[in-house]
């Protein structure tokens, strides 16, 4: 994220703010920035005295004033850190007096996840008014996650094959925090400006590149049956990696986008991308699938689906294994 990387800068060149208020409900970018906080006001001998972790479950806002207010020994400043503080939720308000008035050699750093403070109250005005930092950390959209993985690589030193990438998300989702802890480790295996293919998740991370949902939606979209089954049957042996409660929701949203490209007008990649919030590498793909499906087609698939849901989570169908329950699923799109 753009405004990140501004606050970074900044703390870099000696900007440096009594308060940083980290709210939003990503929490990987509010804990990315109190860790870079914490490892670079202060250095290694400085943090032993003058740095404190404090956590919302276990302290209160008074207990959290009064450490700010310490003075810092041997160092120009002291750095207080509130992880957790949503849990603070009930009293964050009573933070205002001080963000009025924040003692000049502390920074406090206040980690507000999963939700954001209220905008029309006392303590977001006085921190807009004084030398704060307010950060919102927004979720990214899963079709903006390959492109925060690439840049994230690059920044490393390290490319990362379009493929690959949408492994990723496909078997993580949109949870940042863990696509960066197995993106940390490929990178202690990788050759200096090596790039991650499907090959090294694969053999390192144990996602398939041939069996996934991901080649399971394309294969449906072409209508190759034969890799579809191929596919359907992996799972079926597989089903803790790969169990039908996920399987189901993430076709119902294939399908969907693709009833809904068939309701829009302009059918131009750019507008599609836009409309069904997706990378334009995928639009072809859909353009394909159209053509093979069409709309009555797929709002029938649509239905299916949503009975295939209840079926896969016990109703109607209590006795059933995942492997009938693919199969079924599979003649009723086919």
């Amino acid at each position: 994220m753009e405004e990140v990387k501004q606050i970074v800068a900044a703390i870099r060149k000696g900007d440096i703010r009594p308060i940083y208020f980290l709210m939003g409900e990503e929490p990987y970018f509010i804990d990315k920035l109190a860790q870079f906080i914490g490892e670079s006001i202060l250095n290694e001998q400085e943090r032993e005295f003058n740095q404190t972790v404090v956590y919302g479950k276990d302290t209160s806002i008074d207990e959290i004033v009064s450490i700010a207010k310490r003075f810092p020994m041997m160092a120009e400043k002291q750095v207080v850190i509130v992880k957790e503080a949503q849990h603070l939720v009930r009293t964050i308000e009573q933070l205002a007096p001080y963000a009025a008035q924040p003692q000049p050699t502390t920074v406090l750093v206040v980690c507000y996840k999963y939700k954001t403070i209220d905008k029309r109250k006392k303590l977001s005005k006085t921190l807009k008014d004084s030398q704060a930092v307010i950060f919102e950390s927004k979720k990214l959209y899963e079709n903006k996650v390959g492109d925060w993985i690439r840049q994230l690589m690059k920044s490393k030193g390290h490319a990362i094959s379009l493929k690959a990438s949408i492994l990723l998300v496909e078997y993580l989702g949109a949870d940042l925090s863990r696509i960066d802890k197995e993106l940390e480790k490929l990178q202690g295996l990788l050759e200096e400006g090596e790039e991650i293919t499907p090959q090294l998740i694969e053999k390192h991370i144990g996602i398939s590149k041939d069996y996934n949902h991901f080649e399971l939606k394309k294969a449906l979209g072409e209508r190759d049956i034969a890799k579809a089954t191929r596919i359907v049957t992996y799972f079926a042996q597989n089903p803790k990696e790969h169990p039908f409660v996920m399987t189901v929701p993430f076709l119902h949203g294939y399908f969907s986008q693709l009833l809904q490209y068939h309701g829009l007008t302009d059918h131009s990649s750019r507008s599609v991308a836009s409309a069904l919030r997706i990378s334009p590498y995928f639009v072809p793909e859909i353009q394909t699938a159209a053509r093979n499906y069409p709309m009555k087609e797929v709002s029938r698939i649509v239905s299916h689906l949503r009975d295939m849901d209840l079926k896969g989570k016990g109703v109607g169908a209590a006795n059933m294994s995942q492997a009938d329950l693919l199969k079924e699923l599979l003649v009723k799109i086919v």
